[in-house]
């Protein structure tokens, strides 16, 4: 969204600074509206939106598994999205489209070609056709340091992106905004957010709470636990997708010297410590991939919860003075620049 001398200025408000909160408020500023932002974190760099734990590939092919095809389409969109607003933030950020892999270990074929045929069919059907099987010589070619799998596909557009830096460099950017730390919105209603400081009106809400979201819409949080690894000199350049018969294990490589592992899904809402048996399944799936991470130091774990609607599926709701966007699970990343274009777009000031 640009500014546009036709166009009036706006007192908007945002409730939640989550991913959603920070893109919208970053386009919604620059446009030369009046952005207030209301979110229960202490200030900008805690770590209460799940947007911080993710690893951040942008997987819209592989992610066709659990999702449909206005995801797939959003995922690509973002993939576009992603370069313009980088470029114009005042930090850098790491953001890469070298591909990704899937890989499986020989006994796991059954569970493997379930996965790759699903890909291929939905895929198909709506016209992509890049899933490239890899031999052994061409996985090596790609990446020396994947030794324990003996099947492999490549997904040459897919990508990644540094979603700590991003985090930080959207909120670095978005100058003009007002931020309201330490206010939890407790209700958004058309043109009025709630907090603990009392009602405040606007020409416009925008409520992105995600799981605090609840119970204005059904919304229930996934847990999800991530590792960083610091592995010097390990070199792997993309994104690893693990398919096992019983959890998807994923390993994305972060500069310098990063490696993040994560995966599980827990029908939980529990927001306590990484548990002993996600820290042995992972990282014991992740060696077995890379070999070379038995050498790596676990610098940091994490565990937060990811928004989800009953169908696993993103909303994106406007009626007069209020849009609603919520149940990006664990497509955040992928489709989030997508859906904040498209609800702008929407938008009829």
């Amino acid at each position: 969204m640009h500014p546009s001398p036709s166009q009036p200025l706006l007192r908007v408000g945002i409730a939640g600074a989550g991913l959603l909160g920070r893109l919208l408020a970053l386009q919604l500023s620059r446009a030369g509206h009046e952005v207030h932002v209301f979110d229960p974190a202490a200030h900008a760099e805690a770590r209460g939106a799940a947007g911080w734990t993710a690893a951040g590939m942008l997987s819209p092919l592989a992610e066709l598994e659990s999702a449909d095809a206005n995801v797939f389409r959003l995922g690509w969109r973002s993939l576009e999205l992603w370069p313009r607003l980088l470029e114009a933030l005042p930090l850098p950020v790491e953001f890469r489209q070298d591909g990704s892999l899937l890989l499986a270990h020989r006994g796991d074929e059954g569970a493997a070609r379930r996965v790759v045929d699903l890909l291929r069919s939905k895929a198909g059907a709506i016209g992509d056709h890049s899933l490239q099987p890899l031999d052994a010589a061409g996985l090596r070619e790609l990446e020396p340091s994947v030794q324990g799998p003996a099947h492999a596909w490549l997904l040459p557009r897919e990508g990644r992106i540094h979603t700590v830096q991003a985090m930080q460099a959207l909120a670095a950017g978005a100058t003009r905004v007002q931020w309201h730390w330490g206010r939890a919105v407790t209700r958004a209603e058309a043109g009025t957010l709630a907090t603990d400081a009392g009602e405040q009106r606007f020409d416009h809400v925008f409520d992105v709470r995600g799981t605090g979201a609840r119970p204005q819409l059904p919304v229930r949080g996934v847990r999800g636990e991530i590792f960083w690894l610091q592995a010097p000199g390990l070199g792997l350049q993309r994104p690893l997708r693990l398919l096992h018969p019983r959890h998807r294990v994923y390993i994305v490589p972060r500069a310098p010297d990063l490696v993040v592992v994560g995966a599980s899904e827990i029908e939980s809402e529990d927001r306590s410590p990484v548990s002993v048996r996600s820290t042995v399944e992972l990282l014991a799936a992740a060696h077995s991939v890379v070999p070379e991470l038995a050498e790596a130091r676990v610098v940091h774990s994490e565990s937060n919860l990811r928004p989800a609607l009953p169908d696993n599926l993103p909303l994106l709701q406007q009626e007069e003075g209020l849009t609603r966007i919520n149940g990006l699970f664990r497509h955040g990343w992928l489709i989030a620049p997508a859906l904040v274009e498209e609800a702008l777009r929407e938008w009829t000031p």
